[in-house]
C-alpha cells in the first residue's frame, strides 16, 4: 500500500550493512593515512603508547567519512594544513587522559574497557537517543522486536542522568502499578540511577517473573519522590486492540508500533465491521502513551486512512536519510469522521500518524499536546555482537512541520480528568409520564425500547475514560451533521 521513492528504513532497528563494509574496506588505508599525518604534522611531545592511542582515535574519527571523503581529504591535505581540518588539540587532550587513567587511576583499568567508555560518551553527547549498544544493549534490541521479554514494561529515555517515562505500555506490570508517562525514576532498587547508563538501567529493571523491584519516582504535581513496587512478570506486547463502544462507532488502540501493526489494525477494523452491519459511523484511534516503533508501522497505519498524498518525509546528511512516503489510492472507512487521541506520552511513530492525518484533515486531533520526538534513528551493525544506534535524520510532515521538541497541538485540549457521579440521587424531577391522566402517544411511532444493561454496574464511560467519552460524543455529533446534510465549506 506504501509507496516510497526509496528503500524504508525500520523507524529504530534498520542496519546499514553497505556502510559498515565500506568502513571495514577502507580501515586499514585510512590507519596508514591517519598515521602519516601525525607523525608529520604534530609537534606535541608525546610518549609512544599516547601516539599510538591518538592514531587509534584518529582512525576511528575518520572511519565515518565513506571512501571517496578519504580520498578527498588526502587531496585537501596537500593544500591544506592538517591543524585547520583536525582538532589536534582535543585530540592531545584526550590520549593525555586516557594516559593519565592508565596511571594514576585507584584500580587498574583494561584499556578496550576505557575506549568503550569514550565511544558511549560521545554518541550520548549528541542527543538523548543515539547510543553504543554493546553485546546486552544490542541482544535486548533485538529480543525486544519479538514482542516478548521479561521485565516491568515501560518505555524510557535519559533526561539528566535520570531515567525517564516515555510510557508505561498497555496491560504490563508497570502500568498496573501506577507508572505515568512522564515520571522520573531516580533509584532502581537501593541503586541511584545517576551515573547508570541507560542500557544499565533497563538491565535493572528487567528479571525473573514473579521477582519485586521498588522504584523511586519524581512525579510532576507530587510534592516528594515516592516509592512504586513492581512485580516483574513476562511482557507480550499485543500492538492493537479494538472494540465497539456504541452502535456504528469503533474503537481502535495501538499501544505500539510494530512491523505488523497495520496488519492487526485492518483485521480488527473488519471485525469492526462485521459487529455493526458492514460499516462503521465513526472511528476513534488511540495513540495515547504510544512511545513509537517501527518507521514502516505508522506509514502503513496513516496509508489506510488516506487515498492519496504526502504522508511524512525524511531529512538527513547521507543519501539513505531523504525518503518520501506516499499514501496508496484506498480508505479502510470509506470516509467515515476519525478522532486521534494523544497525549504527552504519544512519541516518534505515534506523531507521525496524527502529524500526517491532522495535515491532510482527515482526522481531528483532541487530547494534549505530544512528546516532540521527530528523529530517525538507524541501528549499525559493527560486529555480530555490537552496534551503533545514530540519529541519522529528522522527520516532517506534509506540510513541512518539524515535530522535533515541539510535538503535535491537538486541535481540540482536552485534559486528562477524572469525572465521578454525583453522589445522591437528589430530586427526581416529574415528567408527562408521571402525571395522572396523560395522554397516550397516539398514531405517532413510537419510540424503540430502551436496552438493558443485563443487571451491570459498569462505571459510565465518562468516568473510566473521560477523554475517550469526549471523542466519542465528537463521534457521534459529526454523525448526527451527517445525516442532517450539513456540510462544513
Amino acid at each position: 500500500m506504501v509507496q516510497k521513492d526509496k528503500r524504508q528504513p525500520d523507524y529504530l532497528s534498520c542496519s546499514n550493512r553497505h556502510q559498515g563494509r565500506k568502513l571495514r574496506q577502507y580501515y586499514n588505508y585510512q590507519l596508514m593515512l591517519l598515521t602519516s599525518i601525525l607523525f608529520s604534522e604534530i609537534k606535541y611531545d608525546l610518549d609512544q603508547k599516547m601516539k599510538v592511542i591518538l592514531v587509534l582515535v584518529l582512525g576511528l574519527m575518520m572511519g565515518a567519512f565513506p571512501p571517496d571523503r578519504v580520498v578527498a581529504a588526502e587531496e585537501a591535505r596537500e593544500s591544506t594544513p592538517a591543524t585547520q581540518d583536525m582538532p589536534l588539540e582535543e585530540l592531545r587532550a584526550f590520549a593525555e587522559i586516557f594516559g593519565r587513567i592508565k596511571r594514576d587511576y585507584v584500580e587498574p583499568v583494561d584499556d578496550r574497557l576505557l575506549l568503550e567508555y569514550a565511544i558511549r560518551g560521545m554518541l550520548a553527547g549528541l542527543d538523548p537517543h543515539s547510543a553504543y549498544l554493546g553485546d546486552d544493549e544490542f541482544r535486548d534490541l533485538k529480543v525486544g522486536t519479538t514482542g516478548e521479554f521479561g521485565g516491568l514494561g515501560i518505555e524510557v529515555g535519559m533526561e539528566n542522568g535520570f531515567i525517564k517515562v516515555i510510557s508505561p505500555i498497555d496491560g504490563t506490570p508497570a502500568q498496573r502499578a501506577g507508572v505515568e508517562a512522564g515520571d522520573l525514576i531516580i533509584r532502581l532498587g537501593d541503586k541511584p540511577v545517576k551515573g547508570m547508563t541507560l542500557g544499565e538501567a533497563v538491565k535493572a529493571m528487567r528479571g525473573k517473573p514473579g521477582s519485586k523491584i521498588v522504584i523511586m519516582v519524581v512525579r510532576e504535581g507530587r510534592d516528594a519522590p515516592f516509592q512504586i513496587e513492581i512485580v516483574r512478570d513476562i511482557i507480550k506486547i499485543t500492538s492493537v486492540k479494538g472494540r465497539t463502544l456504541a452502535e456504528g462507532f469503533g474503537y481502535i488502540r495501538i499501544s505500539h508500533f510494530q512491523a505488523h501493526t497495520s496488519e492487526d489494525m485492518l483485521k480488527n477494523i473488519q471485525r469492526l465491521k462485521k459487529e455493526n452491519n458492514g460499516a462503521l459511523k465513526g472511528l476513534i484511534l488511540d495513540l495515547r502513551n504510544n512511545p513509537g516503533g517501527v518507521l514502516n508501522g505508522a506509514v502503513a497505519v496513516s496509508d489506510a486512512f488516506l487515498e492519496e498524498g504526502l504522508i511524512v518525509y525524511t531529512e538527513g546528511r547521507i543519501a539513505d536519510s531523504q525518503l518520501k512516503f506516499n499514501a496508496a489510492p484506498d480508505d479502510v472507512l470509506d470516509g467515515a469522521p476519525i478522532v486521534v487521541l494523544v497525549n504527552g506520552g504519544s512519541a516518534s511513530a505515534s506523531e507521525i500518524v496524527a502529524g500526517a492525518l491532522q495535515d491532510r484533515k482527515r482526522a481531528i486531533i483532541m487530547g494534549t499536546e505530544t512528546f516532540g520526538k521527530g528523529s530517525v534513528q538507524t541501528v549499525i551493525p559493527i560486529s555480530q555482537k555490537r552496534a551503533v544506534k545514530l540519529t541519522t535524520a529528522r522527520y516532517y510532515t506534509p506540510s513541512g512541520r518539524s515535530i522535533q521538541a515541539e510535538g503535535i497541538t491537538p486541535d481540540i485540549i482536552l485534559e486528562h480528568v477524572r469525572v465521578s457521579a454525583k453522589k445522591g440521587r437528589g430530586i427526581n424531577h416529574l415528567k408527562e409520564v408521571n402525571l395522572k391522566g396523560h395522554l397516550d402517544q397516539g398514531h405517532g411511532k413510537k419510540a424503540a425500547p430502551k436496552k438493558s444493561n443485563n443487571g451491570t454496574k459498569e462505571k459510565p464511560l465518562a468516568e473510566r475514560d473521560y477523554q475517550l467519552n469526549e471523542a466519542l460524543n465528537l463521534l457521534k455529533g459529526l454523525d448526527i451533521l451527517n445525516q442532517r446534510g450539513w456540510q462544513a465549506d
